[in-house]
């Protein structure tokens, strides 16, 4: 199997994971979860192309919440801790790309002079 063959397999997988994912959570977990989402319907199909991407991410928070009971502070706090460290891993990433980019830019050839392009339908001498 080549490499991009299985990356497609990888990609066709996660995807099927995370559509059980999301009808076992649009069906029974998001009632359980958030009160707020208790008999609104409406809105579910669109959580669905998220869901399909994010999936551990859903199972994890869902996991936490139901274990976490009604304590308000308890539930936002796991995200809300990891919020600046996140950003200064983004924001050095961030550098070291600019910094790679330039690093390994390319350099026009010098022996190549610049030539101009004529409007389409007109003949060139």
């Amino acid at each position: 199997m080549s490499g991009a063959a299985f990356v497609i397999e990888a990609a066709r997988w996660w995807l099927w994971a995370g559509a059980a994912v999301a009808a076992a959570f649009l069906a029974i977990g998001i009632d359980r979860v958030d009160e707020d989402a208790r008999g609104a319907y409406a809105f579910r199909p669109l959580l669905v192309p998220a869901i399909l991407l994010v999936w551990p991410l859903v199972l994890w928070r869902w996991g936490r919440l139901e274990l976490g009971g009604g304590d308000w502070a308890a539930r936002y706090r796991p995200p809300r801790a990891v919020h600046l460290p996140v950003a200064l891993i983004l924001a050095a990433a961030l550098a070291f790309a600019l910094v790679a980019g330039l690093a390994v830019r390319q350099t026009w050839p010098a022996n190549v002079s610049p030539m101009q392009i004529a409007p389409p339908g007109t003949v060139e001498p």
